[in-house]
């Protein structure tokens, strides 16, 4: 009897050890949360969405959205400065993770990448100098007109697919960014500005003796995502889903109303 309780008691202890080697390999193969820098690429010239700072800082509505995405993720987060107009092969190629800056959802950016949902809406409007409001009431007044847009953005996309409306103006000049586009507007080298309305009128803030966004929408509304490599579903859904969070608890509401002074995310 006595024997018998020894050997009992003996293989509940190998068990006891088996089971403790058993949860440890088990956690051993459990994958390791990922803890990598989620590269952010960006035109550091496009505020408020994302921009340097008079410190020298990037700074903006999305980079602030960006920092809280990946604090709830547990991950660092880099913001990286690109060349805008090859914003799809430095995403393509691995260089950033996301092209999180103002990004209009468009189909035919679709076909190079997959987006998040939409959190904000875009229109392109027109801009001209104090006291011109009356020289563009529609689209069809900046005939005859100099008028400025960035390269790679959607109002750039619109004019040079309309071959009518682009022939219609006197010329159409292209900036790397939109903050010399103003600089000309300012000093006359332009006669009007097509550009996003988030980007104009935060500029026009600046210099509200200067400048003027008129109610004139050019081509269709568009929408703001965050594009991804079409491969990387695993990060599309963690950022989509700490989002969805932001939005619900009223935090993407509060970054919205410190840049444009009331909520007009999606």
């Amino acid at each position: 009897m006595k024997m018998r309780k020894l050997l009992a008691l003996g293989l509940g202890i190998v068990f006891a050890i088996g089971a403790v080697a058993g949860c440890g390999n088990q956690a051993a193969e459990k994958p390791a949360k990922e803890t990598k820098a989620i590269v952010v690429g960006l035109d550091d010239n496009y505020p408020p969405m994302g921009f340097k700072n008079e410190n020298n800082e990037i700074d903006g509505f999305d980079i602030d959205v960006a920092k809280e995405a990946a604090k709830r993720l547990g991950r660092p987060v880099e913001f990286k400065a690109i060349d805008w107009d090859s914003k799809e092969a430095e995403l393509k190629s691995g260089r950033v993770d996301v092209l999180w800056n103002g990004l209009d959802i468009t189909e035919k950016r679709k076909e190079n990448m997959m987006f998040s949902d939409p959190y904000m809406d875009n229109r392109q409007i027109v801009f001209v100098q104090k006291g011109k409001a009356a020289t563009v009431t529609k689209p069809e007044d900046l005939a005859g007109k100099i008028v400025g847009t960035q390269s790679g953005g959607t109002a750039e996309e619109y004019i040079d697919a309309n071959d009518s409306f682009k022939k219609s103006m006197k010329d159409v000049k292209k900036y790397s960014d939109y903050i010399s586009a103003f600089m000309d507007l300012e000093t006359g080298r332009l006669d009007a500005i097509v550009c996003d309305e988030i980007t104009g009128r935060y500029y026009m803030s600046k210099h509200p003796e200067k400048l003027e966004g008129l109610e004139v929408v050019v081509g269709p509304v568009s929408s703001f995502g965050i594009g991804f490599r079409k491969d990387d579903q695993a990060l599309h859904d963690e950022i989509q889903k700490v989002l969805n969070e932001m939005k619900k608890d009223g935090t993407m509401a509060k970054i919205s109303e410190k840049w444009f002074a009331k909520d007009i995310t999606k």
